[in-house]
C-alpha cells in the first residue's frame, strides 16, 4: 500500500506519478485545443514533436532516480496526451482529490488505476460534478492550502478557466484545520502573455523561504500583495511577462534545496544557486509549447 503524504512542496519527495509522452497522439486541431499557447504554436507549426517530447521527460525521470524517488508512470492510451499528470488528480495530507477533469481528458484517469490499485479507498476523495478542480491550482503548504481560482461570471466560456468557488468551498469543507487562500487568476483564451493557466503558472513556493512571482497572473492586487507580504519581498523572485510565458514559476522541488528546472531558465537559476539551492537543469523547452511544465508533468504522492 501507498501511505500518501503531501503537507508542502518541498519536502523530500519520497514517491510521484510522472506523465508520459508517448503515443500523445497527432498535433491537435484548432478546435480541440484547451489553452492558448498550443493554440500559438499549432497555427505557427511548431507544435512539439513526440520523439523530443519523450526525451525531455526521460530527463526528467533520470532526476528522480538519481535522487532516489520512486516514480510511477501511466498505461500509455493510443494517441492520448497523458504529459500532465498534476491535472487529473493531487494530494493533500494523506487524501488523493481526484479532478472533475475536461471530459474529453477523464481516461488519463483510468491509464494510473494501477497506482490508485495502491492507495486506500476511504483516502481516494471523488468531488461533486459541481467541482471544477485542477492540480496545477492546488498547493498544500503547511497551515494552508493555496488555490487559484476564477469566479468570474464569463467562467462557462473561458476553457482556461479550470478551477471554480465550489472547488475553493469543497477543499475547506474537507480540510476544515486547514487556512485556504484563494487566488484569482487572469483568464484569457486567445493570448498566452494574459493568462494565467493555473495558479503554478504564476507563483511556486520553495525552500528556504523563498518563492517565484508575476503579479500581473493575479487579477486582485491585495491577493498578490498578500503573498508579498506572506514570503517578504526579499526573499521573491519576481518574473516578468515573458518569463511567465516561458513558464518559468513551473519548476519542482525534489527537497528543500533541490530544484528542478529548464536549462534555458537563466536568470532564474543563477538566483537560486545564488540561494544555495541545487539546480538539476533539464531541456524541457518542447514540453513547455504546451503551457504547462515541470510541475504540471508531475503528481506528488509522498513527501517525507
Amino acid at each position: 500500500m501507498l501511505h500518501l503524504n503531501i503537507n508542502d512542496e518541498i519536502s523530500p519527495l519520497k514517491a510521484v506519478v510522472l506523465g508520459t509522452a508517448k503515443s500523445c497522439g497527432p498535433v491537435p486541431t484548432v478546435d480541440k485545443v484547451y489553452d492558448p499557447k498550443s493554440l500559438e504554436h499549432i497555427l505557427a507549426g511548431t507544435y512539439p514533436n513526440e520523439e523530443d517530447m519523450v526525451s525531455e521527460m526521460a530527463a526528467f525521470s533520470k532526476v528522480f532516480e538519481k535522487y532516489g524517488v520512486k516514480v510511477f508512470r501511466p498505461e500509455v492510451l493510443k494517441d492520448c496526451n497523458q504529459i500532465f499528470s498534476r491535472d487529473i488528480a493531487f494530494v493533500i495530507e494523506n487524501k488523493l482529490i481526484l479532478a472533475n477533469i475536461l471530459p474529453d481528458r477523464e481516461q488519463e484517469i483510468e491509464a494510473i488505476l494501477h497506482v490508485l490499485d495502491r492507495i486506500d479507498k476511504d483516502c481516494i476523495l471523488h468531488p461533486p460534478e459541481e467541482v471544477h478542480i485542477e492540480g496545477g491550482d492546488v498547493m498544500p503548504w503547511n497551515g494552508y492550502v493555496f488555490i487559484g481560482t476564477y469566479s468570474g461570471q464569463d467562467y462557462p466560456d473561458l476553457i482556461t478557466a479550470r478551477t471554480n468557488t465550489a472547488a475553493v468551498k469543497y477543499i475547506t469543507e474537507q480540510f476544515p484545520h486547514k487556512t485556504i487562500k484563494s487566488f484569482e487568476l487572469r483568464k484569457n483564451n486567445t493570448n498566452a502573455k494574459e493568462n494565467a493557466l493555473h495558479l503554478d503558472c504564476c507563483f511556486q513556493p520553495l525552500g528556504n523561504g523563498k518563492a517565484i512571482l508575476h503579479e500581473n497572473g493575479f487579477l486582485v492586487e491585495e491577493e498578490y500583495q498578500w503573498l508579498v507580504d506572506f514570503f517578504g519581498r526579499e526573499n521573491i523572485f519576481e518574473i516578468t511577462a515573458d518569463e511567465m510565458y516561458c513558464m518559468f514559476s513551473n519548476v519542482f522541488s525534489i527537497s528543500p534545496d533541490v530544484v528542478v528546472s529548464e536549462r534555458n531558465f537563466t536568470r532564474l537559476n543563477i538566483w537560486l544557486r545564488n540561494q544555495s539551492f541545487t539546480v538539476e537543469e533539464i531541456p524541457y523547452a518542447e514540453i513547455a509549447k504546451q503551457e504547462g511544465l515541470l510541475r504540471c508533468s508531475t503528481l506528488p504522492l509522498i513527501r517525507a
